[in-house]
């Protein structure tokens, strides 16, 4: 091996290993988070919502929009007596689009739950149990093919309706992992890209799998909601809370100097997020 095969070598590995030791301290990191989220909002017990076929509906219905407004397209839906999947099916588009318009893009969304309506019904007879069978990563697959239905979408869909290990990733993940080092690479080019996404979910699965299989999926059901809330109320796109925020321990020191705010969000020292933040 000549001299300068030998110096690229060495570097490689140097790279490699320090890579290595960056992604177990966040795994440990992860790990620690969901103890300070869990102290602070208590479990979640998520999805809302009373049925497998209830928690579809709002995982569809849910995109771009307020889960408040979800709540009131779904109450439409029980008090017209057609939350089942043959009865909704059945129902003209233009009637679902009208019964779910308060969640927005309605007319979009009666198309794309009719989407998910059609494989359900005409294909596995209705049976949700049947549409989750298999193994995860060909019910994915599956669910993907469906128009309307994304990676985040279809994620929720197999985590918390179908009881499938498929870790979600949403806005709220994204920008909490961004804000404390947490992503598996740097200088991402975009944060709507499928890839980021992917590596994401592949992190997070590998990451949290300490607990054994019976109890990994209220765990991976629980931690989602839990991020969901400090996305909410701390980790906003503007003016975050990060002082009060059960994170703020987790935080990189570069950023928690400077992150210190009121209660009412106001700024305290001149801290901004940075521009690359989700």
């Amino acid at each position: 091996m000549s001299l300068p095969e030998f110096a690229a070598l060495s570097m490689l590995w140097g790279v490699m290993t320090v890579r290595s030791r960056k992604g177990t301290r966040q795994a440990a990191q992860l790990r620690r988070a969901y103890e300070f989220m869990r102290a602070r909002f208590g479990h979640q017990h998520w999805w809302p919502g009373e049925t497998a076929f209830e928690v579809c509906v709002g995982a569809i219905l849910t995109q771009n929009t307020a889960w408040t407004n979800v709540e009131r397209a779904i109450a439409n839906l029980k008090t017209a007596r057609v939350l089942e999947p043959k009865k909704l099916f059945a129902l003209p588009e233009s009637r679902l689009a009208k019964l779910i318009r308060p969640a927005g893009y309605f007319n979009v969304k009666a198309r794309r739950l009719r989407a998910f309506l059609r494989v359900l019904v005409e294909e596995y007879g209705g049976d949700l149990r049947r549409l989750f069978f298999g193994d995860t990563a060909t019910i994915r697959e599956r669910l993907l093919a469906v128009n309307g239905v994304g990676p985040e979408t279809a994620d929720s869909l197999l985590l918390y309706a179908g009881g499938h290990h498929s870790f979600v990733i949403d806005a709220y993940t994204k920008r909490i992992f961004q804000r404390h080092d947490w992503s598996p690479r740097s200088g991402v080019p975009s944060p709507k890209s499928l890839a980021i996404y992917d590596e994401l979910k592949a992190f997070c699965e590998s990451a949290l799998n300490e607990k054994s299989e019976s109890e990994r999926l209220d765990y991976w059901q629980d931690y989602h909601a839990q991020l969901v809330m400090v996305g909410k109320h701390f980790c906003r796109t503007r003016a975050p809370r990060c002082e009060k925020c059960p994170l703020k321990p987790l935080l990189p020191r570069k950023s928690e100097g400077r992150s210190q705010r009121t209660d009412d969000g106001r700024q305290k020292s001149g801290f901004r997020p940075p521009a690359s933040v989700f």
